[in-house]
């Protein structure tokens, strides 16, 4: 829910806000569809993945915004700007290989089958 709170809800304002966007956008689809999908992994996703649902599909979209993140918006800029994007992509990596915890809502629909 961090993702949630200290990233994704600041660009939802950016999004719909009155003043120009300009955001990295890194697959020349334009800035203004970039920061909906990062808004739509920085909110959807992250909220998909506290609760446990769709764990490793939520995951995907995460993990691009972060190598997009470390890799591209923040490349020319110090590791310490960049080292948050590469701590949640080591942690969402980590996740997409070990698979959603036994609380999470994926488990307890698999335990139900």
């Amino acid at each position: 829910l961090s993702m949630v709170f200290g990233h994704g809800l600041r660009k939802i304002d950016r999004l719909f806000g009155s003043e120009e966007i300009k955001f990295a956008d890194p697959f020349g689809i334009g800035p203004v569809p970039s920061l909906a999908l990062v808004v739509f992994a920085e909110v959807v996703c992250a909220v998909l993945l506290a609760i446990g649902l769709f764990t490793r599909l939520s995951l995907i979209p995460l993990i691009i915004t972060m190598l997009v993140a470390a890799f591209y918006a923040h490349w020319s800029d110090p590791f310490s700007d960049k080292e948050m994007s590469i701590l949640y992509l080591t942690a969402y990596t980590a996740l997409l290989l070990t698979g959603p915890g036994w609380f999470s809502v994926d488990a307890q629909w698999q335990a139900r089958k």
